[in-house]
């Protein structure tokens, strides 16, 4: 049992690097493609490899879908929150630009509570409160980052926050894989407009074409190594561990792009960890998180 639990870790550790090469990826390759262009191509050849890999063995049952609407809504603010995130990371440092994110837990909070009737208890209210000082420390005015790349970081965690709300409504009728099928079906068909709009900028390298196209299959990796590390963990050992996240960012900030954030940065990026996971450790230890996965 322990070993099981173990390799579940590992596991969940590994899905957080892959997601954060990607991120990485995103930002070394935005110099040469559009971004929109890179996400295109990111959600087709994740959908290619679902309908290869997954389709034969789900067949209709991945398709069939009791809340279509909902579905279509979720998938759009998955797509709308990971191109102004891959925007943002243009303006902006990984590590900066992560972190903002990650205040979109507080907002899941915020949300929930309109949308999913869930009560907000004091220290709910008081964790919400310190992540957002923790996000004013890293986008503080004066501060080296550029406004605009933080209004993109905060429209994204309000899109994946809404997208989050919506994870768990679908989650009662809705099996993970057919979620993670419309998200690539819906991400390709949102963003298949750019091909008309947009043109490599500049000839690529053998490495950076091969770069561009695993970027579906890291994602696609990264979701399944993500799933089934919540088949081996329980969530309430896994969730705490999102944020290691930030640390594989800042480190392939620091060593590809020579990136690393001012003591301030930091001390905002910590509080925003510990908001975080206070939230996590308050939420309800049944409920299974394995499709809020970015």
């Amino acid at each position: 049992m322990r070993l099981l639990h173990l390799q579940g870790v590992v596991l969940f550790l590994t899905a957080l690097f892959l997601f954060a090469v990607i991120d990485t990826s995103f930002k070394y390759l935005s110099v040469f493609i559009a971004v929109p262009l890179l996400l295109w191509l990111r959600f087709a050849v994740h959908l290619l490899v679902m309908l290869i890999l997954v389709a034969p063995s789900q067949g209709w049952a991945l398709v069939v879908t009791q809340r279509p609407w909902l579905t279509l809504l979720r998938a759009l603010m998955l797509t709308c929150s990971s191109l102004l995130l891959q925007l943002a990371f243009r303006f902006m440092p990984l590590a900066e630009t992560s972190s903002l994110f990650f205040i979109n837990p507080l907002l899941v909070a915020l949300l929930a509570r309109p949308l999913l009737g869930e009560k907000l208890r004091m220290r709910t209210w008081l964790a919400i409160m310190a992540g957002f000082s923790g996000a004013l420390l890293i986008a503080r005015p004066g501060g080296a980052l550029v406004g605009e790349g933080v209004l993109y970081t905060v429209c994204a965690a309000f899109c994946y926050a809404v997208y989050q709300v919506l994870t768990r409504q679908l989650s009662r009728t809705e099996p993970v894989m057919r979620q993670l099928f419309y998200t690539a079906l819906i991400g390709t068909i949102a963003m298949s407009p750019v091909l008309a709009m947009y043109r490599l900028e500049m000839t690529l390298t053998l490495l950076q074409s091969l770069l561009a196209l695993s970027l579906g299959v890291l994602a696609g990796v990264g979701h399944f190594l993500f799933i089934r590390a919540f088949r081996d963990s329980p969530a309430s050992s896994l969730s705490p561990m999102l944020y290691f996240q930030i640390v594989w960012v800042t480190l392939l900030g620091w060593l590809v792009f020579d990136q690393h954030p001012d003591g301030l940065s930091t001390l905002g990026m910590l509080v925003i960890a510990a908001s975080g996971l206070a939230l996590i450790m308050d939420r309800p230890r049944h409920r299974n998180v394995s499709a809020d996965v970015r």
